[in-house]
C-alpha cells in the first residue's frame, strides 16, 4: 500500500507491507512517484495499491506526522528492508547501525560509522549505504556528516538535509 503525505520538506512517498514500511521517498511529485512504484512493483513481484486509509499506513504516517510537528524523536515501526535487496550485507547493517546509534538531535561522520560496524576504513562505502537507504527520515541517513564539519550528500538535495537537521535543532533554523 502506498500514499502520499504532505511534510516540511515536500511531499513524502510512503509505501509499507504487512512486514513493514518499505519506502519513503522524497520530492513525491508525479514523475517522482511513477519511477518509486515502477521500483516496488519490480523489487515486491506486485504493483503497489494507493490506498492512503490503509491499516497498514496508519501508524508511519502518524509517526511522521508527529516527527515533523517536533513531537517525536524516536521511530518505532517495524520496517521492510526489501527495497535494499539481497540477505543481510553491508549496507543494511549500517543503516540498522545508524537508526540504532545515532539518535535525534545528533550527527556521525562517515567514518564514525563505519568504525561502529567493525570496517574503520569503509567511510566511502558508507556513503553509498548512506545512498541506498529506503527509509530516509526513518532510517536517518540525513544524520550522517563529513569528519571535517562538511554536511555531506543526500539523496533528498542538501536543503532538505539542512532542513532535517534544523528540526533536530543541529543546525539553526534558517532566517527565512
Amino acid at each position: 500500500m502506498w500514499t502520499v503525505v504532505r511534510t516540511d520538506i515536500g511531499p513524502l512517498l510512503l509505501a509499507a507491507t504487512e512486514v513493514g514500511l518499505v519506502n519513503v521517498v522524497f520530492h513525491a511529485s508525479e514523475r517522482v512517484r511513477g519511477k518509486a512504484l515502477e521500483r516496488l512493483a519490480g523489487r515486491l513481484g506486485i504493483p503497489p495499491v494507493h490506498e492512503p486509509a490503509s491499516p497498514l499506513l496508519a501508524e508511519p504516517l502518524r509517526q511522521l506526522t508527529a516527527y515533523f510537528a517536533g513531537e517525536l524523536h524516536d521511530f518505532s515501526l517495524p520496517l521492510d528492508w526489501r527495497m535494499l535487496g539481497g540477505a543481510r550485507g553491508f549496507n543494511r547493517q549500517v543503516l540498522e547501525a545508524l537508526a540504532a546509534d545515532v539518535p535525534f538531535g545528533s550527527v556521525a561522520g562517515y567514518g564514525d560509522l563505519a568504525s561502529r560496524v567493525g570496517w574503520p576504513r569503509a567511510a566511502q562505502a558508507v556513503g553509498i549505504a548512506m545512498g541506498s537507504n529506503p527509509l530516509p527520515v526513518v532510517v536517518p541517513c540525513h544524520r550522517v556528516v563529513e569528519s571535517d564539519g562538511g554536511i555531506g550528500g543526500f539523496g533528498g538535495g542538501l536543503e532538505t538535509k539542512r532542513q532535517l537537521l534544523a528540526l533536530e535543532g543541529v543546525l539553526p533554523q534558517p532566517l527565512f
